[in-house]
């Protein structure tokens, strides 16, 4: 694949598990109670942090697997599994308490970890950080994140033009998406998991 498609196509994938849309209607609720100049300063400081810590898991996630000694093949299924769960939230969301507003200013977390730098993204990121040239991953991961960062920055008007019923319908067609990638990374983690078995055993 070309490198530009190749940078598209992952940006893509790490914009849906950023789930920018899906975490507007969150970020409004944790942050009600805050005027809405803090609002913004909030939101574009949650946004870098979680940059940085994506970008970081980017550049050490290999080292950091090797140190534990986990196989890829185990990133892509627990991957696919874990990024299989969050879609069925995106598809089937339920009430959570975990994301209450409450009248104390947020910090790290949630807004930045887990709910742009979730499990899924950071799994995934470790997994590109192989699998692809580096600057690629990087690359990827900024261009999903400037996306994000524009649906966040803006999601008070975000959230008046579509209204709840708009943003849970875009929400769901995300899952439903994130729920074929799933299956592709857990696939692909077997296929790899088959593939080094037998010539192992051979």
């Amino acid at each position: 694949m070309h490198p530009i498609a190749k940078i598209l196509s992952l940006s893509f994938t790490l914009f849906l598990l950023m789930d920018s849309v899906g975490n507007v209607p969150l970020f409004m609720a944790i942050l009600k109670n805050l005027p809405q100049k803090r609002q913004r300063q909030i939101i574009r400081r949650e946004l870098f942090i979680a940059l940085a810590v994506i970008i970081l898991f980017a550049l050490i996630g290999d080292a950091f697997l090797s140190f534990l000694n986990v196989h890829h093949y185990t990133v892509q299924i627990a991957g696919g599994i874990i990024l299989f769960l969050i879609a069925l939230k995106m598809i089937f969301p339920q009430p959570d308490a975990a994301h209450e507003k409450s009248d104390k200013e947020p910090f790290i977390v949630p807004l930045a970890i887990p709910l742009i730098a979730g499990p899924a993204a950071l799994a995934a990121v470790m997994l590109y950080s192989n699998q692809e040239h580096l600057l690629v991953t990087i690359s990827s991961i900024c261009i999903a994140w400037i996306f994000t960062a524009i649906i966040l920055m803006g999601s008070q008007p975000l959230q008046r033009l579509l209204g709840q019923r708009g943003l849970t319908a875009c929400e769901r067609l995300m899952g439903l998406i994130l729920t074929l990638l799933a299956v592709q990374m857990f696939l692909q983690g077997i296929s790899s998991y088959i593939e080094l078995s037998c010539l192992t055993t051979h």
